[in-house]
């Protein structure tokens, strides 16, 4: 994108009140002018970047979310929390991206699709390798919609008992309808794995089906997130059951570059080379990332006067690896 192009869709995302457009061109900017070797401009931009956002995070807050918490048996069954994550905090690839802002903004503009009889998608299904975002783009849901997370902890909600499971699953859904909000079941594999005939369990296929056909009937206006790490255990039955189904994967060494500049982003990084990294954050996940940059902040501070270089990067990278290696 050329400067005058850049500038006027700045100037566009300003005048429509699109902050995260306007960052996010911001961004690409800081992205071109260090690939062109300004490096200087770019850690500027990028620095003023930070601030913006952590100014924003501080005023996030205007409108709270309403505090809710779960009472009676429910509260066994799922675990109430009240992220303030958006879109911003989320790398993803630039396709899946553009699906998870697609959500978002059917909700906020809700009533467009309804006065032409339409509503906005609400259940949804997240599938890829641990660590790779699918528990942030739900808390980013909750965050961009001002409303409570409820995570379903399966180990309540899962019984040996014949028809335990399926009324407590009924809790869960019951709640959907009273107190909207985003619910977010975490390895649902547990509750729809596949069922081969010759290994048929009959409490396991209750519970299958109980939860397909909850979901089925619901009506509610909350968001329901499924996520699995294992796709291919699931049950065909349960995919019909949402209305988008999600694939995320290990970030690219662009997305990981961003991921560790993120989470470094009070640090000057204009020594580091990226380059020399790729090797390194190839096969890690988004996760893994955050948590390198944690132990490369430490190891900075402590031992290098709070100067991040490559070498303290690298160290950090292959002792991760080490780690998913033992």
């Amino acid at each position: 994108m050329t400067a005058t192009k850049h500038l006027i869709a700045m100037i566009r995302s300003h005048a429509s009140g699109d902050g995260q457009r306007f960052l996010a061109i911001a961004e690409n900017i800081a992205d071109e002018a260090g690939r062109a070797g300004r490096a200087k401009m770019a850690g500027e931009i990028r620095g003023a970047i930070a601030k913006v956002r952590e100014n924003n995070n501080r005023e996030r807050d205007v409108s709270p979310v309403p505090i809710v918490s779960p009472r009676g048996e429910l509260a066994g069954l799922v675990r109430a929390t009240y992220p303030d994550t958006k879109l911003s905090d989320l790398v993803l690839g630039s396709d899946l991206g553009r699906r998870v802002s697609g959500v978002v903004r059917e909700h906020k503009d809700q009533h467009l699709l309804e006065a032409k009889g339409l509503s906005p998608r609400r259940k949804f299904l997240f599938s890829g390798p641990p660590g790779t975002g699918k528990g942030l783009t739900a808390a980013a849901f909750a965050g961009e919609l001002n409303l409570p997370l409820f995570t379903i902890l399966l180990d309540g909600v899962i019984t040996k008992f014949m028809g335990e499971t399926a009324a407590k699953m009924r809790l869960i859904f019951d709640a959907m309808k009273s107190t909207r909000g985003v619910y977010f079941f975490d390895e649902v594999d547990a509750l729809a794995s596949r069922r081969d005939a010759d290994n048929d369990i009959g409490e396991a296929r209750r519970m299958l089906n109980s939860f397909l056909q909850f979901l089925e009937d619901d009506r509610s206006d909350s968001v329901v997130v499924a996520a699995t790490n294992h796709r291919t255990l699931l049950d065909p039955a349960i995919f019909r059951r949402f209305h988008a189904a999600f694939s995320y994967s290990r970030p690219s060494t662009e997305e990981a570059r961003k991921v560790l500049s993120r989470s470094l982003c009070q640090f000057d990084l204009r020594n580091v080379g990226w380059a020399t990294l790729e090797a390194d954050v190839s096969g890690l996940s988004q996760a893994d990332l955050v948590a390198v940059a944690d132990d490369a902040a430490r190891d900075a501070v402590l031992d290098h006067d709070a100067v991040i270089s490559t070498e303290i990067l690298v160290r950090a990278l292959r002792d991760r690896k080490a780690l998913h290696n033992e």
